[in-house]
């Protein structure tokens, strides 16, 4: 994988789509709510704006039936909610850190797989799931494979030499390599009548198994998350004018960039803890993304986990209705992810190019 040139001063202040990125920013920040509730108002049985309203803010209509006002608060609270906050939240997180990844490796075609975190916690979950001993082990061993992979990497980087973009780039490779070698492992001990079919509809993604309590475990990790990495784009943008300028005004360069890549490693495993593997998103998004506000990382790595956010839900929408059984919404991404890859190809050096 080449590691390309860093882009140019010219190109770090040239936002690409006309508006201020702030009010791109605040734009998407408007939609994410309105998206949110659209999405609590999708599905199977459809439910009225007026209803949700009604079960979110705790009032009823006098003349209801007690049992559909009942129906409709458990319908809210503990299924439809906790999806579409796993989903909002999940989308946040990939597309931020492939954003983050992709500003510290200088190279637009990284994405959270690049240090092998996807591959170490999707192994780490399908040995959860061969293991059967429930849910919560899944989601350690997820968490736990994510982290492993990256020691890996990062061990594999330091083994030739001393750390560099490249080597840990080559170190993510072998690590990615080394679990989808072990997780074709765990698929063939597996049982093949309940055990592989379990794990290989894990790895396609699915967000059917989000529920408030896994949400409540999660979800501070992975705010967490996304927050360093916005609070660490002014730094990110310094690092994009190379070591030196960076050193020169006065960023910790390695202390950033182990930070930066820790942030974006715990919040990519853990959307593999919560929903399995969901690809595209963290590729694709951030080109989105550079294309409404530039590649000033300050306003680009925001921009980017509002936008993987409102992308997510859409996903899940469309994977609840395309076909009359759910399908798994890492198919979906794929099938939105090529298409619109391809149209924003021709755009994607003008973010990147001085």
């Amino acid at each position: 994988m080449a590691v390309l040139a860093q882009p140019g001063r010219a190109g770090l202040h040239r936002p690409t789509a006309g508006r201020h990125p702030l009010a791109w920013l605040l734009a998407l920040a408007l939609l994410l709510p309105a998206a949110l509730f659209l999405a609590l108002t999708y599905g199977r049985f459809p439910l009225a704006a007026s209803e949700i309203a009604g079960a979110l803010l705790g009032f009823a209509d006098p003349g209801a039936d007690p049992g559909r006002t009942a129906l409709l608060h458990s319908l809210v609270w503990e299924i439809r909610l906790p999806r579409v906050l796993g989903a909002a939240l999940i989308g946040a997180a990939l597309a931020a850190s492939g954003t983050a990844y992709q500003a510290v490796f200088v190279n637009p075609l990284v994405s959270p797989g690049v240090l092998g975190v996807l591959a170490g916690a999707s192994c780490g979950a399908a040995l959860g799931l061969l293991a059967a001993q429930g849910w919560w082990l899944v989601q350690v061993l997820a968490i736990g494979g994510g982290l492993a992979a990256v020691l890996v990497a990062v061990g594999i980087g330091r083994l030739f030499g001393p750390a560099s973009l490249v080597m840990l780039v080559l170190g993510g490779i072998f690590s990615g390599a080394l679990f989808a070698a072990l997780l074709s492992l765990i698929k063939y001990l597996a049982d093949p009548y309940e055990q592989l079919p379990a794990i290989v509809y894990w790895l396609m993604g699915s967000l059917g198994q989000v529920d408030a309590a896994t949400l409540a475990r999660l979800a501070p990790p992975m705010l967490a998350g996304i927050l360093g990495l916005t609070l660490l784009g002014r730094a990110l943008d310094a690092l994009a004018m190379g070591d030196d300028a960076a050193h020169s005004l006065g960023v910790p360069v390695r202390a950033v960039r182990a930070t930066v890549i820790g942030c974006a490693t715990v919040a990519s495993a853990l959307t593999v803890a919560i929903a399995g593997m969901i690809g595209w998103v963290g590729l694709l998004v951030p080109h989105l993304a550079r294309l409404l506000v530039g590649p000033l990382n300050r306003y680009l790595v925001p921009t980017s986990a509002l936008l993987g956010a409102v992308f997510l839900l859409a996903a899940d929408a469309l994977a609840r209705g395309l076909a009359d059984t759910e399908l798994p919404i890492g198919v979906v991404t794929e099938l939105i992810g090529l298409p619109v890859f391809l149209l924003v190809l021709r755009n994607v050096r003008r973010g990147w190019a001085p």
